[in-house]
């Protein structure tokens, strides 16, 4: 099964968990699940909605502030982003807007409006979306396309390392969690699309185009 990240065909089986089956790309290091392991759109949405993101939730504020410290450092006053993957709740668009930054938001279950896709951006958050995209080669292509030259990217997902022992990791027991990247992954994203890439803190990884 080729890599969805970086589309090579050197991958290996990984594991073989509770009837789901998981891969390693050789090249780029990404874990996924088989295809054949995926929900349904419907049993998706259902999940998400599950979800308990309030914005005015504190404890959920300070986890984002995880990522919305280090990239709103890089940022003019009054810059436009994109909360990509906000999801039912979007608390961290929320906390930008507070700020004076102008935000749009986009989720293909919750805020599926297309306009957004047309436009330009200065910076762009996807806090723990990366995990669920299907086709991160995909998806990381589009956020390209939205950049403008300059900007930032900033992505909030739990790093895979050798210290994890992943038949029990809480992170691969949610199932809508398809794919999982390590630091190398990351450095593979920032290469292939000419982009610069920096991890300020543990789960975070901030790229500038």
């Amino acid at each position: 099964m080729n890599c969805p990240l970086c589309l090579g065909s050197n991958t290996i089986q990984f594991a073989y968990i509770e009837a789901r089956e998981y891969f390693r790309c050789s090249y780029c290091y990404l874990v996924f699940l088989n295809t054949t392991n995926h929900l349904s759109s419907a049993e998706e949405k259902e999940r998400y909605a599950q979800h308990n993101n309030d914005i005015y939730d504190s404890e959920y504020r300070i986890f984002l502030s995880r990522l919305y410290d280090p990239i709103v450092q890089k940022l003019p006053a009054g810059a436009n982003g994109l909360d990509y993957g906000c999801g039912p709740g979007p608390a961290l668009a929320h906390m930008f807007r507070e700020a004076g930054f102008m935000m749009d938001l986009y989720d293909p279950y919750f805020f599926p409006e297309k306009p957004h896709l047309d436009k330009k951006y200065q910076f762009i958050t996807c806090t723990e979306a990366a995990e669920h995209f299907y086709n991160p080669y995909e998806e990381f292509n589009r956020i390209d396309g939205l950049l403008e030259i300059g900007g930032w990217l900033g992505v909030m997902t739990n790093f895979l390392d050798e210290s994890i022992n992943f038949k029990n990791w809480y992170y691969r027991k949610d199932p809508t969690h398809v794919v999982f990247y390590t630091e190398e992954t990351f450095q593979v994203i920032a290469s292939s699309r000419s982009w610069q890439c920096e991890i300020p803190s543990k789960d975070i990884v901030l790229f500038k185009k």
